[in-house]
Formats: structure tokens, C-alpha cells, sequence
């Protein structure tokens, strides 16, 4: 533990006023009338929120939000590893390691660390309490940037194996969507025996008979991946940029916060259940929360450059490694990458919970925070 040290959030004076005199001097792109969102994002929205983050928006309150569960930072593989680590008062609690994805961060998390730690004080029951870790994927926020080439999802297994050992649990539950439930499962798949059960709001597979994929599938299965192919002829060049050439975008986006905003806002738009208004489903607060920890931190390229070692062409780190541990899946109806179910079964062999769940989307904790706990919590009561 001699190498773990506590970490607040303190950004300075002058850090704020930079991105003040920034988001005064944007200098706005044009948009063609009637435009909408079919581009990308939608300018007279984002000038809003920009307006809302020079003016209204409260940076030290936002702060102390970061700042009210207890953090740390570590070094673990040559990488910096911030992470929360919220022990419960609770004597029978349960570790839990809790991983994000992109573009979000651990401020997904904020609105459920207190629940999930400490239920009796959140209108719970004590004995579904966890001990709480939820780290920041090395080149995510507070982490700071990747120093070294080549990390990707099995990297980030390895970290949250390696973080767990220094924090003295040998026996824990997993948990993620997007890129964190790849790293969840590679932890699940590097150290079974150590792995008590695999909780994911993103699940992957692959037909059995890849001549007739669609055999076996229900007709909601079979609707959800004809949407799932529109959905990727519209929704996914990020992913090719990213996974090709993410410097180039990233002195943009790194030197602009309007710019910055806007690359990241339209996925919490289009990965919502938001009915076309994202703001149904996160405040401004909220959203201007996650994009500042990339913006004090200067991690966007990091963050995207997961997707070059990860994803690249020749760098397939997705694992299909066969799940064996307990595996629990909510399927939040707005969920951008569904799976069916037979599906799944071909690389998580011990699927025992899948929950149909009524509201919510790609990014649950943040979204759906209530019923993502008690989803959470149900699953893990068998295993206690």
C-alpha cells in the first residue's frame, strides 16, 4: 500500500480562466438550415451548452461532487491509476471493482458509489453493501495520458487484477459497460478463481452458425440487429478514426473545449434513451462534469487511442476467450450494441441472470442510476 496515495481534485485558478478565455474566442463552424443533428452535433445546442458552461455552470461545486468519496492515485505497469476506493461500514461487505468506458469517465459512477457502499444510509439494505472501487482506465481523466504504446483492453484487465492484489482482495465481483465490460471480462477471464460474478450492461457473441446467424433468435432479437446495422452505417466513424488515425482529431479536440464538447455530447445523445433530447436523460451539469475531466486532464487523445490498440486493423484485443464465472447481463433497451442472448452464450458459458431492463441506455450507472443499483445488487445476492 506504501505506493498508493490519496488524491483530491484541485484544479487551479488559472486552468479555469484558459478555458474561459477558450470558450470565449470559439469561432463557430456554419450549419445548413434545417441541418438538425443529421451532421453531428447541432450547433445552436452546443452554443447553448457552451453558454451554460461560461456563464451558469459551477466548477468548484462539480469538485467537491469528485472530491466527497474517498480517491487515490497508484502506479501499476508503468501506468498512472487513479480510482475511488469507497470501503463500506458495513462488516459483511463485498468488493466490487467497477470499470467505464468511453466517452465516459468515473463520473458516471458519482450518483452510485454511496448507494452501492453504503445502502442503509440510501433507503437500502445493508446486506447488499460493496466495497467500492472504481478506477479511471489508465489515459482516461484523472489517470493523466498513456506513457507507452499498446495499451489496450488486456492492459486494462491486467491493471484492475493488479489494483485489486494491492488493495488485498482475493475475492470480488466485476463490473462494466462499453469498454469496461471488455476489461471486466478479461478479469474474469485472467483470474476466475478470484472473480465471484460478472455483472455487464454490454454484452458480445457471436452466432453458432455463422451460415445461419439468425437461427435460435426471437423476433425482438432479430429486430434489434437489423436496427444494429442501420445503426452502424450512420453511427460509426468515430470508430474508424479513432481506431486509425486518432492524433490527427485530437489537436482539435484538445485545443478547443467547444470542439471537445461537441465530439462528445453527440454520443451521449445518440447511446441514450433520451428520446432525441439529451437532456432527458443527463443535466448539463452532468454532461459538462464528464467533459471537463477530460478537458483538465488532457486526455482525449489517450482515451481515443484506446481504440487504435484495441481495435486498430491487426489489433483485435477483444477477447473471445470462453467466460466461465457466474454472469449476470442487464439489457437497458437503448443499449447501442445488443447481443441476443444465444449469442452470448457462445463466450459466456454461465450466464444466470438476464434482466430486461425498462429504461436507460448505453451509459446505465449514469442514466439510470436507481434501477442500475437494484439490477446490481439482485445479481450479486446469490453469490454472497
Amino acid at each position: 500500500m506504501s505506493n498508493i496515495a490519496p488524491f483530491t481534485c484541485n484544479v487551479s485558478d488559472e486552468t479555469l480562466a484558459d478555458l474561459q478565455r477558450r470558450l470565449d474566442a470559439t469561432r463557430w463552424t456554419d450549419q445548413l438550415d434545417g441541418a438538425g443533428w443529421d451532421y453531428g452535433t447541432e450547433r445552436g445546442f452546443l452554443q447553448e451548452l457552451c453558454r451554460y458552461w461560461r456563464e451558469d455552470f459551477d466548477w468548484r461545486k462539480s469538485e467537491a461532487r469528485f472530491n466527497a468519496h474517498p480517491q487515490f492515485m497508484t502506479e501499476i505497469n508503468g501506468e498512472n491509476v487513479h480510482f475511488y476506493h469507497a470501503r463500506s461500514p458495513e462488516p459483511d461487505a463485498v468488493p466490487l471493482i467497477i470499470t467505464h468506458g468511453y466517452p465516459g469517465s468515473v463520473a458516471e459512477f458519482l450518483d452510485i458509489i454511496g448507494p452501492l457502499s453504503d445502502p442503509a444510509s440510501h433507503g437500502g439494505d445493508p446486506k447488499d453493501a460493496f466495497h467500492v472501487v472504481a478506477p479511471s482506465i489508465p489515459g482516461y481523466g484523472f489517470s493523466g495520458p498513456t506513457r507507452n504504446k499498446g495499451f489496450n483492453i488486456a492492459a486494462g484487465g491486467a491493471v484492475n487484477v493488479k489494483l485489486m492484489e494491492m488493495l488485498g482482495y482475493d475475492r470480488y465481483f466485476a463490473q462494466g459497460g462499453d469498454w469496461g465490460s471488455a476489461i471486466s471480462t478479461n478479469v474474469a477471464t485472467r483470474v476466475p478463481d478470484r472473480v465471484i460474478g460478472l455483472h455487464l450492461n454490454l454484452i458480445v457473441g457471436f452466432p453458432a452458425d455463422p451460415a445461419d446467424p439468425f437461427a435460435g433468435l426471437t423476433e425482438r432479437e432479430k429486430e434489434e440487429q437489423a436496427w444494429k446495422e442501420e445503426y452502424n452505417k450512420h453511427e460509426s466513424a468515430y470508430q474508424a478514426i479513432q481506431g486509425t488515425k486518432p492524433q490527427s482529431l485530437a489537436y482539435g479536440l484538445n485545443d478547443s473545449p467547444a470542439g471537445l464538447a461537441g465530439w462528445i455530447v453527440e454520443k451521449f445523445k445518440t447511446w441514450s434513451d433520451c428520446g432525441d433530447d439529451v437532456t432527458r436523460s443527463f443535466t448539463k451539469d452532468q454532461l459538462l462534469e464528464n467533459v471537463m475531466l477530460y478537458w483538465i486532464t488532457g486526455t482525449i487523445n489517450s482515451a481515443m487511442r484506446m481504440y487504435y490498440e484495441s481495435m486498430g486493423p491487426g489489433r483485435m484485443s477483444v477477447s473471445f476467450e470462453k467466460c466461465t464465472v457466474p454472469t449476470g447481463y442487464a439489457h437497458f433497451p437503448r443499449e447501442i450494441r445488443p447481443t441476443p442472448r444465444v449469442w452470448a452464450d457462445q463466450i459466456y458459458t454461465n450466464i444466470v441472470r438476464w434482466t430486461e431492463m425498462p429504461a436507460g441506455g448505453h451509459f446505465a450507472a449514469f442514466e439510470q442510476p436507481v434501477s442500475f443499483v437494484e439490477e446490481l445488487r439482485t445479481f450479486a445476492r446469490d453469490f454472497r
